[in-house]
């Protein structure tokens, strides 16, 4: 069963890259025709990814969303943070809390590497992610469990 999760959970990331990859460049803000954009790692090496995968959830104003957005991209591009990281367009989305944030995801290898994962929030505070913030397992998403729909305690770490 975790090698199913691991390919459908990568094979759902891959569709919505490929349908997302016209607007690489783009402003979040400015994009309603998917629900993400993303950015892939450039340079350096990245472990593989594991079923125990997951990612750092960044909360962020609309009004700051290109901006932050931009950081992120451009550390991950450099290698700096996960394997590649998300973020939520314009468009609006069933799974969201609140319609003046939108979530930017930083992906990591696997969550059970508590020293992988952790430098990455190291990293993200570089960055000026200073504000605690939740890291979700990527089973969690894949079992639909949604601070929306009334799951709690869904974090792995909140750091």
């Amino acid at each position: 069963m975790g090698v199913e999760k691991k390919q459908s959970h990568e094979s759902i990331k891959a569709k919505q890259r490929e349908i997302s990859s016209p607007y690489s460049d783009a402003k979040p803000s400015e994009v309603t025709d998917v629900y993400w954009l993303f950015a892939e790692r450039k340079q350096g090496k990245c472990l593989s990814y594991t079923p125990r995968g997951g990612k750092w959830l960044i909360f962020v104003n609309i009004k700051d969303i290109d901006e932050v957005w931009g950081k992120i991209k451009k550390a991950t591009e450099e290698g700096k943070l996960g394997g590649s990281a998300k973020v939520a367009t314009a468009r609006p989305n069933p799974n969201a809390t609140n319609p003046g944030t939108k979530v930017i995801c930083v992906y990591t290898y696997d969550w059970t590497d508590e020293e992988d994962v952790r430098k990455i929030r190291k990293e993200l505070r570089k960055l000026g992610i200073t504000n605690k913030i939740p890291y979700k397992a990527d089973e969690d998403t894949l079992s639909g469990k949604y601070r929306v729909k009334g799951h709690t305690r869904i974090s792995k770490y909140y750091e």
